[in-house]
């Protein structure tokens, strides 16, 4: 029973934190404005991110993988475009 919880809560988690780069990652689509993001701060953030992806494979831990794998994803576009923008 409490891996079950757990496993709840990590897919929560895990939904929340990816969905929270949605909103960024689609405005940084749309308006190619980028000032307001930090290249350093993005840059950290994203290697973290994918730290984190090869960590849940590691672990085999599914809400781990895919939130990373989703939020890489997400944060490397608007890396790519702070980098090609600047």
């Amino acid at each position: 029973m409490a891996s079950a919880i757990q496993e709840i809560i990590g897919y929560g988690a895990a939904t929340l934190t990816t969905v929270a780069f949605i909103p960024q990652a689609l405005q940084s689509w749309r308006t190619r404005d980028l000032s307001g993001v930090s290249l350093p701060m993005y840059s950290l953030f994203t290697v973290g991110v994918g730290l984190w992806l090869i960590y849940g494979l590691y672990l085999d831990s599914w809400p781990i993988v895919i939130a990373n794998g989703v939020t890489l994803a997400l944060a490397s576009v608007v890396l790519v475009l702070k980098v090609i923008h600047k």
